[in-house]
């Protein structure tokens, strides 16, 4: 039996050197990257920096960098298969617990905190992720979508003691993604700038994967900075866009699988979409659902992602054999 190499693994699909750009945030970001790292080598995923809460927010407000939290799970996903990498994935996932008291350290992550020293030692945002990268053997490049940090602001609506609908703007993801209704959903600064490398990994890329993730607060926003939209509209990569498995999660309550790309057309009517990958269990319509992806461009592509178990999970292999499949017959 002839070993595998030294950083392979027994679950690798890699079979293409296509060069992929994965766009979104948080833990759908995490899924679609732990599935791509396992069929390519030139992998670029491109972070939201919007994050206002737990660790991130407080570094973001003490310091006035940009959040590093959807950068770190980015990182950590990407992580080299090898004792050296899960060590270095782990401590870099490690949140510090005083134990209920008002510690200063409490409830930061260790890679917050590390992503943060690399850009103030190298004053440089994108060289201290490398850093951070080449430390944990990422399989990939991560990259912020915008030079400052950003804030996402909306319009929710909720009905008052007469039963009434009152319309309410409400700053910030973390508050934002709790909401329910969200609508006219827009970035602070409105013109900021985006990251020069986050644009050109998207207009050289072969492949742009945007989402899964929270649709508001993750995907959409990179549809909203103007420079990023731009690239995404003009590149001459095949796009597919990834569905989540729970399409009626705290700021998507009421939307159907249809209603989450009638958004996409809404915000970016010029972007168009190749591929939609949707899990058969999340989608309660399918004439309906592939009539709305027939509006912006895209064939819908069903095929069971979702991990086994009760959670709305995506399996990292299951879903990597979907993008194979996909980026092969495209």
């Amino acid at each position: 039996m002839v070993p595998l190499p030294a950083r392979a693994s027994a679950t690798d699909l890699r079979g293409t050197d296509l060069r992929i750009a994965a766009l979104g945030g948080g833990h759908g970001l995490a899924a679609s990257l732990s599935a791509l790292r396992l069929i390519t080598s030139e992998l670029t995923a491109v972070v939201t920096v919007a994050d206002d809460g737990g660790s991130s927010g407080r570094l973001r407000e003490e310091l006035g960098v940009l959040p590093p939290g959807d950068l770190r799970m980015a990182l950590a996903a990407l992580c080299d298969d090898t004792d050296w990498g899960r060590t270095w994935r782990d401590v870099m996932q490690h949140r510090f617990s005083s134990g209920g008291g008002p510690g200063s350290l409490d409830n930061h992550a260790m890679g917050n905190l590390l992503i943060v020293t690399l850009w103030e030692l190298l004053g440089d945002t994108v060289a201290g992720l490398q850093w951070a990268g080449a430390l944990l053997g990422a399989r990939g490049t991560v990259l912020p979508m915008a030079s400052v940090p950003l804030t996402i602001e909306g319009t929710v609506r909720r009905r008052n003691a007469l039963g009434e609908e009152d319309r309410h703007i409400i700053s910030g993801q973390a508050s934002l993604a709790l909401q329910g209704t969200v609508e006219d959903v827009r970035l602070l600064p409105a013109d900021a700038p985006a990251c020069p490398e986050a644009v050109s990994a998207v207009l050289e890329a072969d492949w742009v994967v945007l989402g899964p993730g929270s649709w508001y607060t993750s995907v959409l926003p990179h549809l909203l900075l103007p420079e990023l939209r731009r690239a995404l509209s003009s590149t001459k990569a095949k796009r597919c866009l990834t569905m989540n498995l729970d399409v009626n999660d705290k700021e998507t309550t009421g939307m159907s699988a249809a209603d989450h790309l009638h958004v996409i057309s809404r915000y970016a009517p010029e972007f168009g979409v190749d591929v939609v990958l949707a899990d058969p269990r999340s989608i309660t319509d399918v004439a309906q659902f592939k009539e709305a992806a027939a509006m912006i461009g895209a064939e819908v592509v069903l095929g069971t992602v979702g991990g086994s178990g009760g959670a709305a999970v995506h399996d990292p292999l299951r879903l990597a054999a979907a993008y194979r499949d996909i980026f092969g017959d495209n």
